[in-house]
């Protein structure tokens, strides 16, 4: 070999102005044998104020969006910080996902000290974190497998296919097995095409038709209408949310659900639960139909699962999980090491019955100060709800109370058809924080009065 030694290392210091996709230096490449390497500096990364994020974000950013005009941070606990210091409660939670606020100690050092061993390595291989999360998730529920996802809609998309798949497996020799969903109005169950199909709000699906056929919205609660449908036999499978989030804080009752059960065990299709906003310890249930005594075929969740980062898992019974074959579903991302190693740290601190009964005493704190501070504007018609999923329906639109809200620093959500404030904090927050919400909410329904 001759005496040439390439170099061993470089870097590459790079504004951040620098368009990457361009070619540099127009395609001609330098090399040498001595480069002086710069570390990259995450702080040039950074914009210095709130008006500067917002451009920028619309000039970069595809515009599916309506953001509220507020840059977040950081953040700690319930509260939440944008670049100028204002600070805001947070009665959101990242729309229910935040179950353990923000920088847990428990979450951050499950994350920083799996960071370090594994982040990821696709499902081609086992995990020890993977197997960990899903031991703990049957051993805690009806449920005796697992499939892993990324996020609610994913969840969601592999219980269809699963219902799907499972008729065909039962009835082999039927050329026309049930493929056709119950779904319900006001239910919400994601934007992916298969669940957005089964998503009740026609301005959610409308742009995107043709999506998935086969699926009827019947009356949510209206049991004569769903055993009538279900015993045509073409039912694969009835998807239900015990607690209606999205929808505007609603809950099927007990009479409901178990009527959805007898139908689908006397037809052969299955129920599934949708608990993506309303599982794990946001009713003060660790499942929310826990508190129905009826289980479901299978079940979806996702939002508070790894306190913050992306996971979804379909639950399923070993009648289901036996119809489903290698190959027959797959994710490179889900189950991750790094997320579920998360999502046993949240697992572990809502699973105790301790902390749901926080929950539950909480929520019905909140419920008790609502009432006293809100229950006799004539624009407030109902306040419901379970646990840490409360919901305000108002004779308006909620916007401007949510907005007057901001401004005054407590973050809130709106739900159903805009007329109802919908409050799902991170499940740790304080009463004396809920004393302040409360308080920032009657300050400011002055502003329902004023849109008008």
């Amino acid at each position: 070999m001759g005496s040439l030694q390439l170099f061993h290392s470089f870097s590459l210091s790079v504004s951040p102005a620098t368009n990457l996709r361009r070619p540099l230096n127009k395609g001609r490449v330098n090399a040498s044998l001595n480069m002086d390497v710069e570390a990259p500096n995450p702080l040039k990364l950074k914009s210095n104020g709130s008006n500067e994020v917002i451009e920028e974000e619309a000039k970069f950013i595809v515009g599916s969006y309506a953001r509220a005009p507020v840059v977040l941070s950081s953040g700690k606990g319930c509260k939440l910080y944008d670049p100028e210091g204002r600070e805001f409660l947070d009665c959101a939670a990242g729309i229910a996902v935040n179950a353990l606020g923000q920088g847990d100690p428990d979450w951050v050092r499950a994350v920083t000290e799996q960071a370090n061993i594994l982040t990821h390595v696709s499902n081609a291989y086992y995990t020890i974190p993977q197997v960990e999360l899903a031991k703990r998730l049957v051993g805690n529920s009806f449920a005796d497998r697992v499939f892993f996802t990324n996020s609610g809609t994913e969840a969601n998309e592999a219980a269809i296919k699963f219902s799907r798949k499972f008729q065909r497996f039962i009835h082999p020799d039927n050329k026309q097995p049930a493929t056709e969903f119950i779904s319900f109005t006001n239910s919400f169950h994601g934007r992916t095409m298969g669940a957005l199909a089964l998503t009740s709000k026609e301005h959610y699906r409308s742009p995107f038709e043709p999506v998935m056929p086969g699926v009827t919205f019947l009356e949510y609660g209206n049991i004569q209408a769903a055993i009538d449908l279900i015993r045509n036999g073409m039912i694969a499978a009835v998807f239900v949310e015990p607690v209606q989030g999205e929808g505007g804080i609603y809950s099927a009752t007990k009479e409901f659900l178990q009527a959805l059960r007898s139908a689908c065990d006397d037809a052969g299709s299955l129920l599934v639960f949708d608990e993506v906003q309303c599982g794990l310890g946001r009713t003060g249930y660790l499942w929310a139909h826990e508190a129905y005594d009826v289980f479901p075929d299978m079940m979806t969740l996702a939002k508070p699962l790894a306190g913050g980062l992306p996971i979804g898992a379909t639950l399923v019974t070993e009648r289901v999980a036996s119809a489903i074959a290698h190959g027959d579903h797959g994710s490179t991302f889900a189950g991750s090491p790094l997320v579920c190693s998360a999502a046993i740290s949240v697992f572990n601190k809502i699973a105790n019955p301790s902390f749901l009964s926080s929950v539950s005493k909480k929520g019905d704190y909140m419920k008790e100060l609502l009432n006293q501070k809100l229950g006799g504007n004539p624009h407030v018609k109902e306040i419901r709800g379970w646990g840490l999923m409360i919901g305000i329906e108002l004779d308006v639109s909620a916007s401007p109370l949510v907005d007057a809200c901001r401004n005054s620093g407590l973050i809130v959500l709106t739900a159903g058809k805009g007329n109802v404030v919908r409050l799902v904090p991170p499940l740790i927050i304080s009463e004396e924080e809920l004393k302040h919400a409360a308080e920032i909410l009657h300050e400011c329904l002055p502003a329902l009065d004023n849109s008008n």
